[in-house]
């Protein structure tokens, strides 16, 4: 049973899956209006609340915000289940990103761009964390995920099933804006430190680079992915008016 002791996060469960929502602990003396609100969602689902003492819930977590809510952990959908949902599938894939603060802007940024689907490595990555969940400020609740054993497996499995996908690398000639992406599109972003595996890299159709013009090298992969995932929208949102 996963913890979420962060407002959002939980309003966001409450609003959108509020069968996840196994019981709430609230402090016995908590008047935040934030709190009212998720005791009146609660009750509207007949979830169980319990108030408990604040020392209680400090033993549970200790950055809590008056609250404490167990719920069920957050359910990740098959590869099928997205491309089956997507008339031009528009997927995100993540090679081994390893911070909880990158994934979950990651998604907020996925979320907010209508991006299909998100796949994530079983290992060496990061998982849903309530950290991730928090960062997202709601948005995992709102997106389709999907962990796969083996990416590069899966790219090509993709790209038998018509899917172009672009890599992001920095350092490269080609611009991420250097691209038609009103295709069905898979974007690749690499882990914070190592970028895309040669693996990985070698499977995608293009690579394609952001220019940097300051002493730094390379981007926050959480900035890189909301400069190509907005490029994506720019480009077929200005297609979707001249069609």
């Amino acid at each position: 049973m996963d913890r979420i002791s962060r407002i959002n996060s939980l309003l966001e469960v409450l609003k959108s899956k509020p069968q996840r929502v196994n019981k709430i602990l609230v402090r016995k003396d908590a008047k935040n209006p934030d709190i009212t609100k998720i005791m009146r969602l609660a009750k509207r689902n007949n979830i169980p609340l319990q108030r408990v003492p604040r020392k209680r819930l400090d033993l549970l977590d200790k950055k809590h915000r008056g609250f404490v809510a167990f719920v069920v952990p957050k359910a990740f959908v098959s590869l099928d289940t997205i491309l089956e949902s997507a008339e031009r599938p528009f997927l995100l894939l993540l090679d081994g990103v390893e911070d909880p603060q990158n994934l979950g802007a990651i998604i907020r940024v996925a979320e907010g761009a209508g991006v299909d689907g998100l796949l994530l490595p079983e290992r060496r990555a990061v998982g849903v964390t309530e950290t991730v969940a928090s960062v997202s400020a709601g948005a995992v609740e709102h997106l389709k995920i999907c962990r796969v054993t083996n990416l590069a497996r899966v790219m090509e499995d993709l790209k038998k099933r018509g899917l172009w996908l672009v890599g992001a690398e920095g350092g490269g000639k080609d611009y991420w804006h250097e691209f038609d992406y009103n295709v069905p599109l898979g974007l690749v972003l690499g882990s914070e430190g190592k970028g895309l595996r040669p693996l990985v890299r070698a499977r995608c159709d293009r690579v394609l680079a952001i220019p940097l013009l300051g002493k730094l090298t390379s981007l926050n992969v959480a900035a890189a992915a909301a400069v190509f995932c907005f490029e994506v929208v720019r480009q077929r949102q200005k297609f979707s008016v001249h069609k």
